[in-house]
C-alpha cells in the first residue's frame, strides 16, 4: 500500500490565534469549525497541520510536537522568516511563539534543522531529509564541538540556560584558540540565547564581540546566514 498521509493533530488555546500565526508563514486555512469543538486545518503546499482548541489551555505547558522532513531547510526557513518580518518587522526568537535558525543537529545525523514554536506551544521540528549516506565530518573539537552540544540543549530541548552554560565554558576555555568562523558562530548563538533569557545587556555584549572578530572573505561567505542572524538580533535589541 502506498500514498498514505499522516496529519498531526495539535492542541492550542485559540484556533484563531494559531490560524493567524500560520497564515503569516504562508499557510492557508482549508477547514474551520467551532462546534461541537474548535478545530482548524491549515496547509502550505504538501505540509498540513490540524489544531483543536482547549479552553484554558496553557501554551507553556504544551507537549505538542511533530517532525517535518523537507529537502531544503534553508529555503523553508527563509520563506517563514520573510512572512514573520513582513508582519512583525523582525524575527520572533524568544518566548512563544518563536522560530530558531537552521543549524546542524548532532542528535539528527548532523543534518540541518530548525523549529517553529507556535502560539499553542507546539514544536514543529523541521529537519532535512536524509538522502543516501551522510558524509562523515571531520571530528569536531573545542568550541565547534561544544556548539553542537549547545544547539541540542537550546534548539532541540528548549533548555536555554543549559545551552548558555555550555557555550560560556567553551568560550572561556577555547575562545582564544579557535578559528574566527567558529568564534563568530558561537558568539552569534550565545547572543540569541541571551535574548531568549531576557539578558539584553549580555546579548549586546556578545554581538559586539562577534563584530570585532577578524574574518577572511572566504569565512564571511561561509558565514552568510550567521552574519544575517547578527543583523536580526541587532534589530530586535533596538526595539
Amino acid at each position: 500500500m502506498a500514498g498514505e498521509q499522516t496529519v498531526p493533530l495539535l492542541p492550542c488555546g485559540s484556533i484563531d490565534e494559531v490560524t493567524s500565526f500560520y497564515e503569516m508563514l504562508g499557510f492557508t486555512r482549508t477547514y474551520r469549525q467551532v462546534r461541537p469543538n474548535p478545530y482548524v486545518s491549515l496547509q502550505r503546499e504538501d505540509l498540513r497541520l490540524d489544531f483543536f482548541g482547549i479552553d484554558g489551555f496553557r501554551a507553556e505547558e504544551s507537549y505538542g510536537s511533530c517532525l517535518v522532513l523537507v529537502s531544503d531547510t534553508g529555503a523553508l526557513f527563509d520563506a517563514f522568516a520573510a512572512g514573520m518580518r513582513a508582519v512583525h518587522g523582525k524575527l520572533l526568537v524568544s518566548g512563544i511563539p518563536r522560530i530558531t535558525r537552521p543549524r546542524k543537529r548532532k542528535n539528527a545525523d548532523n543534518l540541518s534543522g530548525f523549529s517553529v514554536i507556535d502560539p499553542g506551544g507546539n514544536w514543529i521540528r523541521i529537519h532535512a531529509v536524509k538522502t543516501g549516506t551522510v558524509d562523515d565530518e571531520p571530528a569536531l573539537r573545542g568550541l565547534a564541538r561544544s556548539m553542537r552540544s549547545a544547539v541540542v540543549m537550546g534548539d532541540s530541548h528548549g533548555k536555554h540556560d543549559q545551552a548558555a552554560r555550555i557555550l560560556d565554558g567553551a568560550l572561556q576555555r577555547d575562545g582564544d584558540t579557535t578559528t574566527g568562523a567558529d568564534l563568530v558562530e558561537a558568539l552569534a548563538y550565545r547572543a540569541e540565547l541571551a535574548v531568549r533569557l531576557d539578558d539584553t545587556a549580555g546579548a549586546r555584549g556578545f554581538l559586539a564581540r562577534a563584530g570585532e572578530v577578524p574574518l577572511t572573505e572566504a569565512e564571511r561567505a561561509s558565514l552568510a546566514d550567521t552574519l544575517a542572524s547578527l543583523h536580526d538580533l541587532a534589530a530586535i535589541l533596538q526595539d
